[in-house]
């Protein structure tokens, strides 16, 4: 069982704006950063958002000022809001706890981290 839902993806004209939301089990959530990756096709997953435990935020250049992750620990939900979307931001977006580089930062990883839920699919065109 992969305890990681994404949803809240689809098709958006550039400029506009989605939420991205992901339930996440209750261990993976209270212990680790969560983050938020995404994928295109021929290309290595990155890492473009993270948030910890006690709220720091982190993000890529590429997203910075326009993406805002956050996270409700009641729901066990992680989020990502997404303004001003370009259509270099059409990727396959998933969760997962974060891991690696993001910036200057280091996510260590757990020891089993490495099961993916199915993502969301963002599509940025006019």
């Amino acid at each position: 069982q992969v305890p990681l839902v994404e949803s809240g993806g689809g098709l958006v004209q550039p400029g506009g704006s989605l939420r991205l939301s992901c339930a996440a089990s209750g261990s993976i959530f209270s212990i680790n950063a969560m983050g938020w990756y995404r994928q295109t096709p021929g290309k290595q997953r990155e890492l473009v958002a993270a948030i910890t435990n006690g709220g720091d935020t982190n993000y890529a250049d590429s997203v910075k000022g326009r993406f805002t992750i956050s996270r409700d620990g009641a729901k066990k939900t992680v989020y990502l809001q997404m303004n001003r979307l370009k259509p270099e931001d059409t990727a396959a977006y998933y969760c997962n706890v974060a891991a690696g580089y993001l910036g200057r930062t280091y996510y260590q990883p757990p020891r089993d981290f490495g099961s993916w839920g199915q993502g969301t699919q963002v599509t940025v065109s006019s």
